[in-house]
């Protein structure tokens, strides 16, 4: 593939963005669940201690869980990782199929136009998932573990 070629330079630029953001993502996420499930299990461990300065230490730790918790969920850090891991691997796989002029390449009767349609259409689907996602109300949005369900809201209450 010549050097200089923009749909290759826009193929490998996605790929490398992809690469990095999906990583980044993934550490992040990685990271607050290690402080989170610390800093939750230190919580019974202080509780059961006899100093007066647990008690405090524990409910700062359960507050530490807490925002993380929230920043998580905020952040979608493990719902993004996965996201553009996926993309990145389907670009991948196009570069792939299109140096060995495989699969639908094969038969293209121009291979170089059918990557970059391939190509946008994979970054365009992915960008209006993740627009969709940040539009959803945060109330309509599943909860991590929660298995997708989400309590009813509470009645009305008349006087």
């Amino acid at each position: 593939m010549p050097e200089s070629d923009p749909i290759v330079e826009r193929l490998e630029d996605q790929i490398a963005w992809y690469d990095r953001n999906s990583l980044s993502a993934q550490r992040t996420f990685k990271r607050c669940k290690v402080v989170e499930i610390i800093a939750a299990a230190l919580i019974p461990f202080l509780t059961g201690l006899r100093f007066s300065e647990a008690v405090w230490i524990a409910g700062g730790l359960g507050v530490i869980v807490t925002a993380i918790e929230g920043v998580i969920h905020l952040s979608q850090y493990q719902q993004n990782w996965i996201t553009y891991r996926s993309t990145c691997e389907a670009l991948k796989h196009e570069k792939f199929a299109f140096l060995a002029r495989a699969s639908s390449y094969a038969a293209a009767e121009n291979p170089r136009a059918l990557l970059a349609e391939r190509v946008e259409s994979l970054v365009s689907q992915e960008h209006a998932k993740w627009a969709a996602e940040q539009q959803k109300p945060a109330t309509s949005r599943p909860a991590q573990g929660s298995g997708g369900t989400q309590p009813s809201p509470p009645a009305a209450v008349h006087p």
